[in-house]
Formats: C-alpha cells, structure tokens, sequence
C-alpha cells in the first residue's frame, strides 16, 4: 500500500489545504460583477465592458497582452471605482470571503491608501473602511463554516512623494488592523531609496516593512531595499536568481547576495502567474521558484493580482503542483514560511503553525487510509439506487 506522500495533491485537497498569502493587492482582486455594480453605483462610465464575464475576460487578457500601458489601464478601472466608504467596504469584505473560500486562513491584503482620495475620503477614513470590509468578511467567511485573518498593509507609491506620510499612517493603525507598510510601482527611476525617510522613521517605531524589489529592475533594487532600508521582507525579489550561477555540469555557485539573502532567512513573496505576465519566467518550469525552493531560500507563494491574472492561491499550487509535482509535504513547506514571515506577533505566528496549518495538512495526508471505506460506500450507494 503507497500513502498519500506518494502521490500529488488533488485539486480538492489543494483548495481544502491551509495556505497563507502575504502579496495580495486589493485593487487587483475585485470580482467583474463587483466592478459592474460599483460603476453603476458611482457613474464610472469608462469600463471597457459592462458584462461581468467579457469584462473579466478582458481583465485577463490585457494584462497578458504584453503592453505595460493596457496593463496599467487595468487598474485604473478597479481604483477608479474605490473611491467611496460603501464601496472600499464592499471589496474588502468581498476580498477576505474569496480568499477564506480558497482555503486562505492569513492573508496580508495591500492597497494604497491615497488612490482613494478623489470622492472626498480621507486617509484615515480610507483604512478604517477597508478595516471595516475586512472585519465584516471575516464574519461572513465564519458564517459559512471557513476561518480567516486579514491584516492590511498600507502601500506609498514609488513615484509619489507621500511616502513618510503614509508610513506615519500605518504606524497610528499598527493595533488596529494595519499590520505594516510596503511601497509600489515601476521600480525603474523610483529606487527605494528615495524614501528613506519613511523607512528610517518605521525602524525607530519597531515597525514591519516590506518593499517592491527584485520583479523586473534586478539585484540593484533588492540590495537597496535591504541594505539600505532595512526591508524585512522583498516583495517579489524572484530577480535574486541573477545572483545564482548555474554551471554546465548542474553545480550551483550563489553570489554574496543571494547567500545573504538565503543565510538571513529573507521571506521572497514570489507570485508565479503575475512572473510570467511580467517577464520575470517566460514558463512555470523555468520560473525560479522551483530552484529557489531546492536551495532551501525563505520562499513564499503568492497571487499578486488575482483579478488580472485570473489566479487564486490555489490556481497557484496547482500550477507548482503539475510542473515540479510538489506533494503537500512541500505545500507546507511554503505555508509555513509564509506564516514564519508574517507581520503578527510570534506567539500568534506559532499558534497558526501549530494549531491551524499542520493540523490541517496532517489531516489532509491521512485521507488515503480511508480511501478503501469510501469507494466501497460509493459501490454501495450505487447498488442501493439500482435496486440491487
């Protein structure tokens, strides 16, 4: 008799699996009959399609269409419908009921707050209605029989000046449902340390950080985010593969630093569709992640933007799952580092290994045992229903 260990995840087990995300963008996640509704609502009158279908297909479709400006564009339709409290509240809460649906028991959602501002809102009353929206899928997803936690991460745009601002304002939010800070956009010409301020001021607050690193400009932008600010995590940072040199006979040479990266226990939010979408991998088999998890580095995997990729985390395992035929041993593996990386407290961090994610595999790897039992049900209830 072979165990489940000897045999891949099926797509059932891998949505049932505990998984936790830590690179998920909140304007990248809305559902097509979300967008529809809020755009009627709010007399947003420039979406490209008013049928929550074609408009999901052209979500898809634009951000894999190799133009940066029609990817860009794609986000100007969900941000450009976020801009009251009722609907931030509507998404959020949206947000935390898919993801708690996918089997999603922690997830860290970013979004930035000043993309909010054209209906009059404040900063302020922008995070409290995502808090708000988060609270209130939380409850919903516990209604329909799933658990989830969220914590948001407020996000300063790279190209804008706003940054310390916005680091002041997740730092007031820390206990009251903002778990840390990231910043975002083109890499390219916004290096991260033109905000330093922001980043030497969340370091005297014992604050947590992330940054955009390492997805399309290289190894200069993640030395920066962490040698010069500091970044507890690298969003992204699949470009550390430029630092891994591949010899012909297989053997692995890693540069300085990529072993600093792997030595210091680096979390990298890897996000394996939105990769491909971008040119990071032109396959999921050439994608690093593969290699990166061989060497053992703090990997993660992640959704990005789930509406532009048409993904979700379990669309990602399921990928990993068919190319490097990972087993659920190695879905814990990246479960656990994501969970190992989060921005709540050690203790909480352990009681969601401990108690939520292995409790949770191990019982999902038992469930051969009882294949036998069930099959012979099934004969059974059909014999019965044939009248035999």
């Amino acid at each position: 008799m072979t165990s489940e260990h000897s045999h891949e995840p099926t797509p059932e087990q891998i949505r049932r699996a505990p998984k936790v995300l830590l690179h998920d963008h909140l304007d990248g996640g809305l559902r097509p009959g979300t967008i529809v509704d809020l755009a009627r609502e709010t007399g947003y009158d420039a979406l490209p399609e008013t049928e929550p279908d074609k408009l999901g297909v052209w979500f898809r479709e634009a951000a894999d269409s190799g133009s940066l400006e029609r990817y860009l564009e794609t986000f100007s339709h969900t941000v450009g419908v976020m801009q009251t409290r009722d609907a931030l509240v509507r998404v959020a809460a949206e947000c935390a009921e898919d993801l708690a649906e996918d089997g999603v028991v922690y997830a860290e959602i970013r979004y930035a707050p000043e993309q909010h501002l054209e209906g009059g809102l404040t900063l302020e009353q922008v995070v409290e209605a995502v808090n708000e929206g988060f609270r209130e899928g939380e409850r919903r997803a516990f209604e329909n029989g799933h658990r989830i936690r969220v914590g948001a991460l407020l996000t300063a745009m790279r190209h804008a000046a706003r940054a310390l601002e916005i680091a002041e304002l997740a730092n007031r939010y820390r206990d009251l449902g903002v778990v840390g800070f990231d910043i975002a956009g083109a890499e390219a010409g916004f290096p991260p340390t033109r905000h330093l301020d922001a980043f030497e001021y969340l370091k005297r607050e014992n604050n947590h950080f992330t940054i955009h690193a390492g997805e399309a400009f290289g190894l200069p932008s993640i030395w920066q985010a962490l040698q010069w600010c500091g970044a507890d995590r690298l969003g992204h940072g699949v470009r550390i593969i430029d630092d891994i040199e591949v010899a012909d006979d297989g053997s692995l040479n890693l540069g300085r630093l990529a072993s600093y990266v792997r030595d210091k226990r680096i979390p990298l939010e890897l996000c394996p569709t939105s990769n491909l979408q971008t040119g990071a991998a032109s396959s999921y088999a050439e994608h690093p992640i593969g290699l990166l998890r061989r060497l053992h580095f703090r990997a993660t995997v992640n959704t990005d933007n789930r509406l532009m990729s048409g993904t979700s985390m379990s669309g990602e395992f399921q990928h990993l799952v068919s190319t490097f035929h990972y087993m659920l041993d190695d879905m814990q593996w990246f479960t656990v580092n994501a969970m190992k990386s989060a921005f709540i407290p050690f203790d909480e961090r352990l009681a969601m290994i401990n108690d939520v994610i292995k409790p949770g595999y191990a019982e999902l790897k038992s469930e051969w045992l009882f294949r036998d039992v069930a099959s012979v049900s099934a004969v059974t209830r059909g014999s019965a229903a044939a009248g035999d």
